[in-house]
């Protein structure tokens, strides 16, 4: 019963060379979704959003009065 109770108080080893390059990973993972979250739009879909602009805005110069 004494080992089991040693175990508990025992802190858990940690690498730190493993543990600073576990939290650059996370950082760049955060950074890159900011990103993606910014520019992710696929060039298919910012094409389709620049088409759209442009013929509302056709539509609109078509019903201007001179």
């Amino acid at each position: 019963m004494a080992g089991q109770d040693d175990r508990a108080l025992m802190a858990e080893i940690v690498n730190l060379r493993m543990a600073r390059k576990a939290r650059a990973r996370a950082a760049k993972e955060a950074e890159a979704a900011e990103k993606r979250a910014l520019h992710g739009r696929s060039k298919a879909v910012r094409t389709l959003a620049e088409a759209e602009k442009a013929r509302v805005a056709r539509e609109l110069d078509g019903k201007k009065r001179d």
